[in-house]
């Protein structure tokens, strides 16, 4: 996707704020030029996604490209209020393992590429937030869902841990990311559009609206451009960013009673 917006849009600088598995589709926020550098302060977005679970089936990647570890029928026995109920109890604050094929380092390493050559994977339990995990409907083994998580969050676990309660064993099948924090997929750029360059970037305030803000005057914005760091006042949020005209100038901290610019936003 970054490869197809360079070629596509003639920028060098671009970035992603949070990889989709590749049978997945939706949503990617890409951000270009200097905006990249506001990557730090979108990573942590809540996504929603929408997708299908295949009940009955097990696989080593937890989703639909792996091999069959286990199988069975016991889902037959399940009713729609069961599934429900059961994904229930998979949202809050809680522990997930990551799968074993994510992007997660071990030893330095990532841990699909230790999977791929038959290493054995040990992945500490990380603190996730679902804050939505409901049942939409399903055909037979196929349950079709929703979610709204935080990031970090794996939805290949989600559906694992989902065959896990209900004792079927269970994988991700489909996903499709539908928002990233304020973004949803119905406002994104086609690829296709992007390729063909024509595209119309948003500024970079748009990235940032999940954040504080503080309006600055003339003279504040050409401190912050050179560097300087202005008096907080009553700002203690932070990070928090700092709007002229209309315009992102900076994002900035609160050190002690100042507020200190992080990323810089000289052209606005």
């Amino acid at each position: 996707m970054v490869d197809v917006v360079r070629r596509g849009l003639g920028m060098r600088r671009v970035g992603h704020t949070g990889t989709l598995d590749p049978f997945a589709s939706g949503l990617l926020v890409v951000l270009l030029g200097r905006a990249t550098r506001l990557s730090p302060y979108l990573s942590a977005l809540p996504k929603s996604y929408q997708g299908l679970i295949r009940l009955g089936v097990r696989t080593d990647t937890d989703d639909g490209t792996g091999a069959v570890l286990v199988s069975s029928d016991s889902w037959n026995g399940l009713s729609d209020a069961d599934i429900g109920t059961a994904m229930a109890t998979l949202t809050g604050r809680r522990l997930q393992r990551p799968p074993v094929y994510s992007a997660k380092k071990t030893d330095g390493e990532r841990a699909y590429r230790l999977a791929r050559r038959g290493r054995p994977v040990q992945l500490a339990p990380a603190e996730v937030e679902v804050t939505r995990f409901a049942f939409v409907d399903r055909v037979g083994s196929a349950v079709r869902f929703v979610a709204d998580v935080g990031g970090g969050t794996y939805v290949r676990a989600l559906a694992r841990d989902l065959g896990e309660v209900l004792e079927c064993g269970a994988h991700l099948e489909t996903l499709r990311r539908i928002g990233v924090g304020g973004f949803s997929v119905e406002g994104a750029t086609a690829l296709e559009a992007i390729a063909a360059g024509q595209a119309e970037p948003q500024p970079p305030l748009e990235a940032v609206r999940h954040l504080p803000m503080l309006d600055i005057d003339q003279a504040e914005r050409d401190a912050v451009v050179h560097g300087r760091p202005l008096p907080a006042g009553a700002v203690t949020a932070s990070p928090v960013a700092l709007v002229a005209a209309g315009r992102l100038v900076a994002i900035a901290v609160v050190q002690h009673d100042r507020l200190k610019p992080r990323v810089v936003f000289p052209d606005a």
